[in-house]
């Protein structure tokens, strides 16, 4: 799990790196598209499956799990709070993202189908125009 955990961390941290957030964004949810399309809609995130796989006889792995979804959380609102947002704005919006990554993911997977993907990505695509937009920093570069 921690080997998936960092790839992913990995991806998360090099996109963090743009300039434009919401292109960054973009970016990471046009990968698990791309992973979704060329397996087949079989690849899925391994750190969803060990946390709804987990029970009370493994508190640890969902510990685990846990600490992987902060960290990527983390990696997106240190993002947007360089991009102007407030410390609690960017943590909010660092973890709806993480939540609509893997929940379009695992709808993507039963559906056999990348329309909720693309129907979350275009929303949160729209949701940080905005919300960049209308940040104190507003002005640095965002496109629409």
């Amino acid at each position: 799990m921690a080997l998936a955990g960092d790839f992913i961390a990995g991806l998360i941290d090099a996109g963090m790196q743009a300039d434009d957030p919401v292109e960054a964004v973009d970016a990471f949810f046009g990968l698990w598209r791309d992973r979704l399309v060329e397996s087949g809609f079989r690849a899925g995130c391994p750190i969803v499956a060990v946390a709804v796989e987990t029970n009370d006889d493994a508190p640890q792995l969902a510990r685990s799990a846990a600490a992987v979804f902060a960290r990527w959380q983390e990696a997106l609102a240190a993002l947007f709070l360089r991009h102007g947002l407030t410390e609690a704005r960017s943590r909010r919006l660092g973890a709806f993202i993480i939540a609509a990554v893997e929940g379009a993911v695992i709808m993507c997977r039963a559906e056999q189908s990348t329309v909720p993907i693309e129907a979350a990505a275009a929303e949160i695509h729209d949701l940080l125009l905005h919300t960049l937009r209308d940040s104190p920093s507003a002005g640095s570069g965002l496109r629409s």
